[in-house]
């Protein structure tokens, strides 16, 4: 039956060339933003989970930054207590040096003496963002023999968000202490018991002292040498902990790189597949305009019936 106040055809056409036109805008907008899921009415469930990500990812670059900070710090302090196990090395020769018969000791010591004063001076310099780890003090209300890296942002299945860090322990890598105790590896006293007895540390001990003898020297020595190996230590326990401090970088990068790929698997749009289906749509819509032209002419078919 045909019926000039309902045109069925024209109505069904409209209204799929108003899909094919509503569909042609969602994929023009993917094309547009890159994304198939740009806000929550696009997806809830996968808008909310990319939201979180994304800032969860943000909080690892935050992370990154500190483990970089981080691992300067430790880098100064690593490459400067290296410079000074070469200068205490160079303190024991000199020592030993003065252990020869008939050397003019007050010559020896003052090639001690400024080998005193640079490591003092290497010590002084080892700062980073104001923080030096090798010159302290412990006395001080702001002292921590401990020093925390932020190191990892996790998330748990609950939702509930925590933050780790590797945590350094300078005590046994300190080679000054400004405090009276002087506990740190260079300003720790010690006393000979030779003639001389005399009660220094390898910051400032003095082989041209009243009385000091062989005996005295050969301490001096002995612990001089002593020092040596807490550095050396010291400076294993710094490279240990530098090198985690790298690996945890790298991963922290590599898992940035992981998440990110995550959410742009449920979020990203596939490009080919869109510029496939925008033009198949565009086919779509011009044949629609012409299904709807071709039903709105069933009008002009019912006027021929009166002629």
């Amino acid at each position: 039956m045909s019926s000039i106040m309902t045109n069925t055809a024209a109505m069904t056409a409209l209204k799929s060339l108003q899909f094919t036109t509503k569909t042609i805008e969602q994929t023009q907008n993917r094309i547009s933003t890159g994304y198939a899921v740009s806000e929550a009415a696009d997806n809830a469930a996968y808008w909310s989970i990319a939201t979180t990500m994304r800032s969860d990812n943000s909080a690892l670059s935050t992370v990154q930054d500190a483990l970089g900070l981080g691992g300067a710090k430790l880098d100064v302090a690593y490459t400067a207590l290296n410079s000074a196990i070469d200068v205490v090395d160079e303190i024991k020769s000199k020592l030993v040096a003065a252990r020869e018969p008939g050397v003019d000791r007050a010559k020896i010591q003052s090639e001690i003496s400024e080998l005193q004063n640079q490591l003092t001076s290497i010590s002084s310099s080892a700062s980073f963002s104001g923080e030096n780890w090798l010159s302290v003090d412990s006395s001080a209300a702001t002292y921590s023999a401990t020093k925390s890296i932020v190191s990892s942002f996790s998330r748990d299945t609950s939702g509930a968000v925590s933050v780790s860090t590797i945590d350094i322990t300078i005590t046994a890598t300190t080679l000054f202490d400004a405090n009276a105790a002087g506990s740190g590896i260079l300003d720790t006293d010690f006393t000979t018991t030779g003639a001389g007895a005399v009660t220094v540390s390898v910051s400032n001990l003095d082989i041209t002292a009243t009385n000091v003898d062989d005996t005295d020297i050969d301490q001096m020595i002995s612990n001089v040498d002593t020092a040596f190996q807490s550095m050396t230590d010291a400076a294993s326990t710094l490279g240990a902990s530098k090198k985690r401090v790298d690996m945890q970088s790298d991963f922290v990068s590599n898992l940035m790189d992981a998440v990110a790929r995550g959410i742009g698997q449920l979020i990203d749009a596939d490009m080919e597949e869109e510029s496939t289906k925008l033009q198949a749509l565009q086919v779509q819509q011009q044949l629609g305009v012409q299904a709807l032209s071709i039903a709105n002419g069933n009008a002009q078919t019912i006027l021929s019936l009166f002629q």
